[in-house]
């Protein structure tokens, strides 16, 4: 495809937008959309939802050519993995994500952290196992805590920090032996554990240029305290404090310039959203993890907060047209918090019926929808693990967070649960 040959050629208010995927990431996204797949009931308020899963590549090729789609954007990472920007650019259709080749940032653990040690970026030292004993006998030796990560995607449960032998051990027979990440745990990277305090650093990159959005900070634990296992994440604030200017300007150049100029000296040019997952460690930013697409909840609160035009950076991503790099304007503060249904992450009941939405929506508090659906009598019900993301805007971070939790306490259904304590290292920081 030639990727400069159409920008600017299309009046952007008249664009015709396909997202693929069904989540709050994706109601977050919808901007100018006209169509959604598969889409949930809240972005069913905004715009025209079809019946594809974001897996079925041919039958969303077909849609996007049939419906005259001028840009399509994938929100998940499973079908960036899987290759569905090389799919629709061999037909000539312009689709805002990374390539299959670029995508294995997220795709593959053992990938990245292979490629960050080729481009001297600072992340956590590791080995790779394909084994169940040799990673035990590893394990039997190496200092505790310790990092234990499937190889492939496992919906953002594949991470295990083990705070005992015996939990790491338990950690590797359950990937190994019990096979609970199926495929994606055929490898295990074990790392070390760094100390220090999370935060994502996002930009949208076209390979060469780049635009850094509002630094966030997910909260990916259960319960409060961060404790309990990992989930997709219950929670985030935006821009997160922990990261001031001076401190993104490393990041900018120790990471995401060499991880983007890295990938093109690869042959693996990198357009899309960069996601870098990162902890802030006595001796600088390290990188956690990669992900090849916006976060979710972080973009929950990053895109509510943006003030240019979305679709417009999208655009010009695609076709190799944004300026040096920067920083996107953004203003006033965000804060999400997810509200769960009972037993996330682990097994969980679906069909409870949910009200108080329309209560708790105002211009300063957003609902989206994750894990949502409509029954048979066409009632709202939860349909997922994470059910509903709940936004406070605000001038202040205080006034985003009131505004999160009083939305939140408007809304029900049954065995709802969500965590309190939301931004608590913000208001550390900015004490």
């Amino acid at each position: 495809m030639m990727r400069n040959s159409r920008a600017g050629q299309i009046p952007l208010r008249h664009l015709r937008i396909l997202v693929i995927g069904g989540g709050g990431r994706e109601h977050a996204m919808v901007i100018l959309t006209l169509s959604m797949a598969p889409g949930n009931p809240g972005i069913a308020q905004l715009a025209e939802c079809v019946d594809i899963s974001p897996v079925r590549v041919p039958e969303l090729l077909h849609f996007a050519r049939t419906a005259k789609i001028d840009m399509t954007v994938v929100g998940p990472e499973a079908p960036l993995v899987a290759g569905i920007v090389d799919n629709f650019e061999e037909q000539g259709l312009a689709i805002f994500g990374p390539s299959q080749a670029a995508a294995q940032i997220e795709g593959s653990k053992v990938f990245a952290k292979e490629f960050m040690r080729r481009h001297g970026i600072p992340t956590a030292d590791y080995r790779i196992f394909e084994q169940e004993g040799a990673a035990r006998d590893y394990l039997s030796n190496c200092a505790i805590p310790i990092v234990i990560k499937a190889d492939g995607l496992a919906a953002g449960k594949g991470a295990i920090v083990a705070k005992s032998r015996e939990e790491a051990n338990a950690a590797i027979a359950a990937i190994f032996a019990q096979k609970i990440f199926g495929e994606a745990g055929k490898r295990v990277v074990i790392e070390e554990f760094m100390p220090g305090e999370e935060v994502s650093v996002l930009c949208l990159t076209d390979g060469v240029n780049f635009i850094t959005l509002p630094p966030a900070q997910d909260h990916k634990a259960v319960y409060d305290g961060d404790t309990g296992p990992n989930t997709g994440g219950m929670g985030a604030y935006a821009p997160a404090p922990v990261m001031n200017r001076v401190l993104q300007q490393r990041v900018e150049r120790e990471i995401l310039q060499p991880t983007i100029q890295g990938l093109a000296k690869e042959g693996r040019r990198y357009r899309g959203v960069l996601y870098a997952g990162l902890m802030i460690t006595a001796d600088g930013p390290k990188v956690v993890e990669f992900n090849c697409r916006l976060g979710d909840p972080e973009a929950q609160v990053i895109l509510p907060l943006l003030k240019g035009d979305l679709a417009e950076l999208m655009w010009r991503t695609m076709h190799d047209a944004l300026p040096a790099a920067e920083e996107a304007s953004h203003s006033a503060w965000a804060l999400t918090v997810v509200m769960a249904s009972a037993g996330y992450p682990g097994d969980y009941q679906k069909g409870k019926a949910i009200s108080g939405i329309r209560q708790s929506d105002d211009e300063n508090v957003l609902t989206f929808h994750s894990g949502t659906a409509r029954d048979s009598e066409n009632r709202l019900v939860t349909n997922g693990g994470r059910v509903l993301a709940v936004t406070g805007l605000g001038n202040t971070f205080e006034q985003a967070r009131e505004r999160a939790y009083a939305g939140v306490n408007r809304i029900s259904f049954a065995g709802a649960h969500y965590r309190s304590d939301i931004g608590a290292k913000a208001v550390k920081h900015l004490k």
